[in-house]
């Protein structure tokens, strides 16, 4: 699938709710957050703690989105902390290509780490795998993190610059 990918601006945000909502794999609360952090990106461009970007159609409607940003008080470490992609467009490249330019994005910015998190839950099993086959390791897993039986998956992968 040809996707560009460019900055998220105002007119993506409610196409953006409308499919992390669709994908049925937040809970209200997530959804609440991950609205928090593009709300902040959108609204606050001097901010520096978070780089919105959009996977956008050839009609110029996002498709994903991936929230990124520099890791407080570290040299070169970068968090993801969200990368969604439409159901209709899932399964199509999207989130790899999205996950390559945050590569390409941070070592850019001579970034060296790439810190993501998710759950243990058995409906990120795609999720989890997704990140093994883009050479992500599991650093760590928290157990009942999240809330009990949910625990926090903590995957790295060392960029070379």
């Amino acid at each position: 699938m040809l996707t560009t990918i460019r900055k998220m601006q105002p007119i993506d945000r409610e196409v953006v709710y409308s499919f992390i909502q669709a994908t049925a794999m937040f809970t209200p609360t997530e959804v609440e957050v991950a609205m928090e952090l593009i709300d902040i990106y959108l609204h606050n461009p001097q901010q520096k703690d978070y780089i919105v970007d959009v996977a956008v159609n050839t009609d110029n409607e996002a498709v994903g989105y991936v929230c990124y940003g520099p890791t407080p008080a570290t040299d070169g470490t970068y968090d993801l902390y969200w990368i969604v992609v439409h159901p209709r467009y899932q399964g199509k490249g999207v989130g790899k290509q999205l996950l390559l330019h945050v590569e390409n994005m941070v070592r850019k910015s001579a970034g060296r780490l790439i810190i993501i998190e998710t759950s243990s839950l058995a409906k990120y099993a795609p999720t989890r795998q997704f990140y093994l086959n883009n050479a992500y390791v599991v650093a760590a897993q928290i157990k009942d993190f999240y809330r009990v039986g949910d625990d926090r998956v903590i995957f790295t992968k060392y960029l070379k610059v």
